[in-house]
């Protein structure tokens, strides 16, 4: 089967393209740039490019429609909510012109991808989630900010957003306040590119996932990591994990939710957790996640799964991988040591890590530690992401990972 794996410069990108190619499937990547770390993969079949989803939705679609033109029955793989929010939108589209899609009804994914549509859903069923406010205006927000109790993390409603002109809105990164100060600087800075702010109290504890295949509603596989060390020390974004059986609490409470979304595809579901303390929700991301790499090496090929249902309707479930398995992204690790050393965010109210441990357990190599881009057989998708990430900097971007992996 031919695939299309988009969004070329995710990590997650690269393990599918691998992953798919070892299956037998005919891989392309696309990417809005001329190039992608997904593309220099010799696994990758050709690359191509399209118009950026941010500016160029609809063009964007069609796009990709042209090429499934060429050969009816090529799955579509959006790796991250920047492409899935206009195929979702436009699927009819890419349907008609013989596309296979594996994605919930439209309506679901938006739920989805709504932080508090699905704050609401998890209190509904009886899951412990932080005390959340939308906040819409800056007068709402004064008022709140002069009556609320400290700390709290102030998000964007949603990470992407498809605008009423037919663009893609990238939201970016939660900020933090402990006082009525940061408060207002947070959500001016927010609400300048998010349509709504949420105001969270800030849960202190660590960051725990769920990563799992579902069939309209149905489990087909499953997956938990540990974190070891996030890019960010503030809880965002993992260069450091291992597998782990999945927590009890935490799968029941996942699988409670993405049933009631009547998820279809693939979807990680995050908490935070402190001590014996029961899970708090966060939110859920209904895409691939960044750190999938691992999640294949230790053999819950999400990947090659999720295109067997997509091409025969439904897969056995397979819920059986590897524990122990470690699996480290280079850049993101460097990138955690940086932000160690530049001292915790304006606000943060949590624990962070000393500098000179942290330099110590990034430099200290652990025997039998898979990496997320690099393999001797496939070194050029290591080499892309410093290059890209230094093109990045230097055009002053937001990193593309994201928040939550």
């Amino acid at each position: 089967m031919k695939v299309l794996v988009l969004d070329g410069n995710q990590n997650q990108a690269v393990a599918s393209v691998r992953s798919l190619a070892h299956a037998g499937h005919v891989v392309w990547v696309g990417e809005s740039a001329s190039w992608s770390k997904a593309g220099w993969s010799r696994f990758c079949h050709g690359s191509f490019q399209y118009p950026a989803p941010r500016k160029h939705a609809e063009a964007f679609v069609e796009k990709i429609a042209a090429l499934v033109r060429q050969e009816p029955g090529t799955l579509i793989l959006p790796m991250t909510e920047l492409t899935t929010l206009p195929i979702s939108t436009h699927r009819d589209v890419l349907i008609s012109a013989g596309a296979r899609l594996v994605l919930p009804d439209h309506a679901d994914l938006l739920r989805a991808f709504d932080k508090d549509a699905t704050t609401q859903l998890a209190a509904s069923l009886g899951i412990a989630v932080p005390r959340t406010v939308v906040v819409s205006s800056l007068a709402q927000a004064r008022d709140l900010a002069s009556s609320t109790s400290y700390p709290v993390v102030l998000k964007p409603r949603a990470s992407e957003e498809l605008t009423r002109y037919g663009k893609v809105r990238t939201a970016g990164r939660p900020r933090y306040a402990s006082n009525i100060e940061q408060f207002e600087a947070a959500y001016r800075d927010i609400s300048g590119r998010a349509s709504a702010v949420l105001v969270q109290k800030f849960i202190a504890g660590e960051g725990m996932g769920y990563f799992a295949l579902m069939n309209h509603g149905d489990l087909r596989a499953e997956f938990a990591h540990q974190r070891i060390r996030d890019v960010y020390p503030t809880g965002s974004g993992s260069a450091l994990r291992k597998s782990v059986p999945p927590d009890p609490e935490i799968r029941r409470s996942s699988l409670a939710m993405l049933r009631a979304l009547r998820w279809h595809g693939v979807a990680m579901v995050e908490f935070r957790r402190k001590g014996s303390q029961p899970p708090v929700f966060m939110e859920v991301n209904g895409r691939f996640w960044h750190s999938l790499p691992l999640a294949c090496y230790a053999g819950a090929d999400f990947p090659t799964m999720l295109a067997r249902m997509a091409e025969n309707g439904d897969i056995e479930p397979s819920n059986s991988y590897r524990i122990g398995i470690r699996c480290r992204w280079l850049l993101g690790d460097a990138r955690h040591l940086l932000e160690v050393w530049k001292g915790a965010p304006a606000g943060f109210p949590g624990r962070y890590p000393g500098r000179m441990g942290t330099l110590l357990s990034v430099l200290m190599p652990v025997p039998g530690t898979y990496h997320d881009l690099f393999q001797l057989r496939d070194p050029l998708p290591e080499l892309g992401d410093w290059i890209s990430f230094a093109q990045r900097i230097l055009r002053k971007q937001p990193s593309e990972e994201s928040s939550h992996v």
